[in-house]
């Protein structure tokens, strides 16, 4: 479902603005990266699915 560079935009906004996170990595812990403004934290898959309002693929990242 999430890969490593897909951006998720979120229903909800971080605190600096952004609505934009980068997937970093993947596994029993996703770890994202606020577009905005750099923070790091990590999240479970089900944390993610709530949170999450669409996937922006990552269009170069091999299948």
């Amino acid at each position: 479902m999430y890969g490593v560079g897909d951006i998720i935009v979120t229903k909800k906004k971080h605190p600096c603005g952004s609505f934009r996170w980068a997937v970093l990595k993947t596994g029993a812990e996703i770890k994202l990266k606020c577009e905005g403004c750099g923070r790091t934290a990590l999240f479970s898959p089900d944390e993610v699915a709530r949170m999450c309002k669409k996937i922006e693929k990552n269009k170069g990242a091999a299948d």
